[in-house]
C-alpha cells in the first residue's frame, strides 16, 4: 500500500485559541487514525501534515481541516494526521479529543 501525503497552511480569521501542551489521540488501525496536535508559532497559522493510503480527496480533508480550525478558533498549532481509511465524522472527532486534551492540561 502506498501513502499520499497531504499539507495544508490554514489561516485563523480572528484571533484564534493557543494550545496548552502538545497532545496524542486515537491509532492508525482500520478505519481509524492518530492525531498530534502541539503548539508552535506559526504566526496565528496552523499547518497539517496528512498520511493517508485513500487518494483523490484532498479537497474534502481541506474543507473538514479548515471547518475545525474556524469552529474552534485554533491557532499557533501543528497537526499531523496519520489516517488509515477514517471517515469525516472520525476525523472531527479525533480532531475534537485532541483539542480537549490540549487545552485542559
Amino acid at each position: 500500500m502506498s501513502l499520499h501525503t497531504l499539507e495544508f497552511d490554514l489561516e485563523q480569521q480572528a484571533g484564534g485559541s493557543p494550545l496548552n501542551v502538545p497532545t496524542h489521540v486515537g491509532v492508525t488501525g482500520s478505519s481509524d487514525m492518530e492525531v498530534l496536535l502541539e503548539p508552535k508559532d506559526l504566526g496565528g497559522r496552523v499547518a497539517v501534515k496528512i498520511v493517508t493510503p485513500v487518494t483523490g480527496f484532498d479537497d474534502l480533508w481541506k474543507r473538514v481541516l479548515e471547518k475545525f480550525v474556524t469552529e474552534v478558533a485554533l491557532a499557533d498549532a501543528s497537526i499531523e494526521i496519520n489516517d488509515n481509511n477514517a471517515t469525516p465524522a472520525v476525523v472531527l472527532l479525533r480532531l475534537r479529543q485532541a483539542l480537549a486534551q490540549a487545552t485542559t492540561a
